[in-house]
């Protein structure tokens, strides 16, 4: 049986959503501890509904681009971009609400510094590699 390649939109896709898993296991926001003297709270995407969204996109994700080579040689209807830019929406919309609550919640900016924050920003960049493969995937051809 012989397989398709995986593709480069497809094969980023796969690292964005390596990126954005291990990213939601990281701290999206810390505030207090050191000088401050206040308690250390730390929040990652597991700490609310809409962080549990982004890590749920990543994991479909990765399911969406195993799924043509789980159901053999014919081509998947559900594996077309714009499934690819509903899950990179999914994520976004995870991370500005996520975001906008611990704002509304704190309003202590500072937590958000890439030392204070590293898995806020490692989902950025794993959306961002996602939206570039979500746009490789619209430029190449039809499957079929």
């Amino acid at each position: 049986m012989h397989r398709r390649p995986l593709g480069r939109g497809r094969t980023l896709s796969v690292l964005a959503a390596l990126v954005i898993a291990v990213g939601c296991a990281l701290p999206w926001y810390t505030a207090g501890g050191e000088v401050s003297g206040i308690p250390i709270r730390s929040v990652n995407a597991f700490g609310g509904f809409a962080g549990l969204v982004t890590f749920l996109a990543a994991l479909a994700v990765l399911a969406l681009v195993a799924l043509p080579y789980a159901a053999g040689d014919q081509p998947v209807a559900v594996d077309r971009w714009p499934s690819y830019l509903l899950l990179l929406l999914a994520g976004i919309a995870g991370v500005v609400v996520t975001v906008f609550q611990i704002v509304t919640g704190d309003l202590l900016l500072v937590g958000f510094r890439p030392d204070r924050a590293p898995g806020i920003w490692a989902v950025v960049a794993g959306l961002v590699i996602l939206a570039r493969a979500a746009f490789e995937i619209w430029q190449e051809p039809e499957r079929r």
